[in-house]
Formats: C-alpha cells, structure tokens, sequence
C-alpha cells in the first residue's frame, strides 16, 4: 500500500508540472500546457450557460472509453441545457491513458484543469455540477469534494472572487450514497438484469472496496447493504471486493457455504463504474496460483473465475460478465437521477471555508 501511495505520488508530479527549459512564450510548465489545452476545449464547445463535469477514477481499456463516451452521450441527451464534460481524477490512468496503454493514446485531464476552465473570462458558467461516478462513497469521492472546495477558496489565488463568490456550484453524489434509497434502487435494476441467472446459479458482483485505512466515511458498508438487498430477491446473489477487509472472494465463498451452496456455476460481474483492469484480470483473469490465504484473508494472484473453479464451482470464461456498472442503463439512471437532484438541490456553499464541519 505504502508502494502505491508512493508511485501515486509521483504520478501526480508528472501531471501537474515539471518546468520545462521552453521560451517565454510557451507555457512554462507541463500543468500551464494541460490548462490551455482544456481551457480551449471549453471554449470550442460551449453551448450553454451550465456545465456537467462528470468524474471517474480513469481507465487504460478500451471497453471503458466505449463506456465513459456512451455516459457523456447519455448526459447531453437527458440535460440538453447542460454542456457536459468528463475527467479523470488518477493522475497514473492520466498518464497511462496518454501513452496508450492497451488502447491507443488519449489525453484525459484532473478535475482541477476542467473548473479553472469553466471560471475563465469568456466562459464563466453560471452553474457547476460536478458528478461523481464513483460506486461509493469512499476515498475517491472525497477527493472530488477537495477538488471542489479547492476552486471555491481559489487555492492556487488565480480566479475571479467576484465570479467564485457568485457561481452556483452543485454535487452529484455516487451510486450507492443512500442505503435506504440507492441500495434499494441499484439491487432491483441488478435483480431485474440477473434473476434469470440467479434463479439457478450464484451471480457474485465484485467491487473495489477501500482498505481499513482509507475507508473514508465507512463506505465499505455498501457493499454488505448491497448483498443484503439482493438476497431479498434471492440467496444466489453475492457482493465481493479487492481490498475490503473480510469481504474478499476468500470470504464470499464462506458465506456462499454457509448457505449450503458447495457446487453449481457461479457468474461474476464487477461493480464497478466500468470494466478495467480489475474486471478483465482479478475477475475474469487467468492468474492462477490458488496459494494459501494471506494474513489478510486474501488468496492473492489469483482471479475470481480460477478461485471459485479451484473450489469446485462451475466458473469459467462462459460465466464471465465483464460489463461495468455505466455499460448498464438501468444503473447508469440511479448516477443520473443524483444529477437531477443536485440540480433541483440548493448550491452547495463551500466558498467561504475550505473544511466546513458539515
């Protein structure tokens, strides 16, 4: 983990700016680059005098491009008054998208480079809706409503006061924010997919999860919530996680035998926005090692699909739903209706301190 946080670390050096030996009237920095750029991609097509940014974490695979463009479409056709604009917020899917990892090159840009733009003079939008794609609301959530109070406080002193003090900025919060109300809506539109499989074999949905030290807000409950739900429409349904403490496939399979189920198929499908690396290699993977559980519980380098087959279940490159959560409409409408409330909802006021206590 301290691994990841470091190579995040460095990553996020790449993006936002080394100083180039450049003339002065190039940009003097890979960050001054990226925001012209953006800040011209604004201003060649705005329409209108709101603005949808839609966040995701990010991606290097096809399928998921395919996924966030289909998404974007969507949006422009449920909210026709509404530019819309998509981010990424993982500085390394930033760059690995730009080198062309798996699919060929293309430039995605943080957060904070999109807001700038929308403030700039001859833009300006009267209305900010920053949509979060995330599936809970975790770690990464939370650093959509720092990029957010960040432009509000004009953190970096170069925009408009006048302007920010003025902006109406709204939030769109993740798919599954509200137990009583997301749970419930993301388990039926699942169930209304899936009962058919469910009705005869185990549809086991794998999540991401956020370790123990990065559960931010306790999110990681969701994903209990989520089975829980989907057992009131049958027992066959199971919700897993990478990096949730104790809900590993490790634990979904104890709890699958503490229902008496020890043979038949099992089908997975990720729930995740999209369908990335974790869906094509820690699912539907062939990385077969099918060690001892490591201290966390976690038989590590070993797919979903070659677990459960290891353990005697039905489970191979047939029963492999590698669709994301955006691919679904059904479920994309639960992020969409978060949309229309944060529209309808009143701004949110983070202009005048950085770290509110609510």
């Amino acid at each position: 983990m301290r691994t990841k946080f470091i190579l995040s670390l460095l990553a996020v050096a790449m993006v936002l700016g080394f100083t180039s030996c450049s003339k002065s009237d190039k940009p003097k920095s890979n960050y001054d680059a990226y925001q012209k750029i953006v800040n011209k991609t604004v201003q060649d097509q705005k329409k209108n005098d709101k603005v949808i940014l839609l966040v995701a974490f990010g991606s290097t695979w096809q399928q998921a491009y395919d996924a966030f463009d289909a998404t974007v479409a969507a949006y422009k056709s449920a909210f026709p008054t509404y530019d819309v604009f998509l981010s990424f917020s993982s500085a390394i899917c930033i760059n690995r998208a730009a080198a062309g990892e798996n699919v060929a090159p293309r430039n995605f840009y943080a957060p904070p480079f999109w807001l700038t733009a929308f403030a700039q003079n001859g833009v300006k939008y009267s209305e900010i809706v920053i949509q979060s794609l995330q599936v809970i609301p975790g770690e990464e959530y939370a650093r959509v409503i720092n990029y957010i109070k960040d432009f509000a406080n004009n953190s970096n002193g170069d925009l408009d006061d006048s302007y920010l003090s003025r902006v109406k900025l709204k939030l769109g919060v993740p798919l599954l924010q509200d137990p009583a109300t997301d749970v419930k809506n993301v388990a039926k539109a699942l169930n209304d997919l899936y009962k058919d499989k469910a009705a005869s074999a185990v549809v086991a949905f794998m999540g991401h999860g956020n370790p123990d030290e990065y559960d931010t807000y306790k999110a990681n409950v969701r994903y209990t919530q989520l089975e829980e739900e989907l057992q009131t429409y049958s027992k066959n349904y199971y919700v897993g996680t990478v990096d949730m403490m104790e809900n590993f496939k490790t634990n979904v399979l104890a709890r699958m035998k503490a229902n008496g189920i020890t043979s038949g198929t099992v089908w997975c499908h990720p729930l995740m926005s999209i369908a990335g690396d974790h869906a094509h290699n820690d699912m539907a993977g062939d990385d077969n090692e099918n060690g001892a559980p490591n201290e966390e519980g976690e038989v590590e380098d070993t797919s979903w699909k070659c677990y459960f087959a290891a353990n005697g279940f039905t489970c191979n490159n047939n029963t492999q739903i590698v669709k994301g959560l955006l691919e679904l409409p059904t479920v994309r409408q639960v992020w969409m209706s978060h949309t229309t409330a944060a529209i309808n909802g009143a701004p949110l006021d983070y202009y005048h301190s950085k770290n509110p206590e609510d």
